[in-house]
């Protein structure tokens, strides 16, 4: 039994697809079937039931899987420690981020940074939060860029910036003539909302105590922030946006922009790593960069702003 061998049958099980594996392992499909053949025979089991389309782990083959992952992500270990006494800020880094971060955050810091550490290989993954905790517990990535939330204590967390929420509403709505939202004004008509399970739409929803949410949600199920934001600016219904996102918007699109009562929600982003996360300088490094590329006044807490 390899560790090449054991990343031959993760990305089996991550594609389904013999062929789609080894184009992405860099092998040909002959070399990758042959070293889990040869892996099965030595097991004296099977791990993939070939039969079906996708094709899908057997039910001990799913075990085997799991502990590879377990396996890998602790050899990895083994190179993050040797890389950190040399306080290198080389190699392979993974780094997940939500949807709702990403656009408006990486182009902010991520080019300069690709240029001022050209060794560096951070390979992102935009990812919902339940998704970057269960790939930071299995070692699929290294750190994640989150919100703050209940329920990460078992994780490290790094402050990056504070971000409060606005709202984007549509020129024929009626709440257009309101310079100030109280969140009685939000009534959940027409209210562009990301799916459940996004956290920016479950703090705001909380927030605003939208109990008509579920009901608009239902009858307006798209999928993105940058969809909601067109449809606003066709001239339809509400939506929410972070602040990094005000601040692409060209001067038209501010006209749009409506900041809430004090206290403002907003939300804390962080770094999460996991409590054995060994590679400090390289997060260190991009700690520093993502401080330096967002407003200085983001950094802290304001008076004004509650935490949702």
């Amino acid at each position: 039994m390899t560790l090449q061998q054991l990343e031959y049958i993760l990305a089996v099980d991550q594609f389904r697809h013999f062929a789609k594996a080894a184009e992405h392992c860099r092998v040909t499909q002959p070399t990758l079937s042959a070293m889990i053949q040869k892996l099965e025979d030595e097991l004296e089991t099977k791990i993939f039931d070939r039969s079906q389309q996708p094709i899908c782990p057997t039910p001990i083959g799913r075990l085997i899987v799991e502990q590879a992952q377990v396996v890998l992500s602790q050899a990895d270990r083994i190179k993050d420690i040797i890389e950190e006494e040399k306080h290198s800020l080389s190699g392979v880094f993974k780094l997940g981020i939500l949807p709702t971060i990403a656009p408006y955050l990486l182009p902010r810091f991520f080019p300069q940074l690709m240029k001022k550490y050209p060794q560096l290989d951070i390979r992102v993954t935009e990812m919902k939060t339940k998704d970057i905790k269960q790939a930071l517990q299995t070692g699929e990535i290294d750190a994640g860029i989150v919100a703050s939330l209940a329920g990460m204590e078992e994780f490290r967390q790094t402050s990056l910036f504070y971000e409060q929420f606005f709202a984007y509403v549509a020129r024929e709505d009626t709440l257009f003539n309101n310079e100030i939202i109280r969140t009685s004004d939000m009534t959940g008509e027409q209210l562009w909302l990301l799916d459940e399970g996004h956290c920016f739409r479950d703090q705001l929803v909380r927030f605003c105590q939208l109990k008509a949410a579920r009901a608009s949600q239902l009858a307006y199920h798209l999928g993105s922030m940058e969809t909601f934001m067109r449809m606003v600016e066709s001239g339809k219904g509400v939506t929410f946006i972070p602040e990094l996102a005000v601040m692409q918007l060209g001067e038209t699109q501010k006209e749009l922009v409506r900041t809430f009562a004090i206290p403002t929600p907003t939300r804390q982003i962080v770094m999460l790593t996991n409590k054995n996360f060994v590679r400090h300088t390289l997060l260190e490094v991009l700690v520093k960069e993502i401080h330096g590329a967002v407003p200085k006044e983001m950094l802290s807490l304001k008076a004004t702003q509650a935490l949702v």
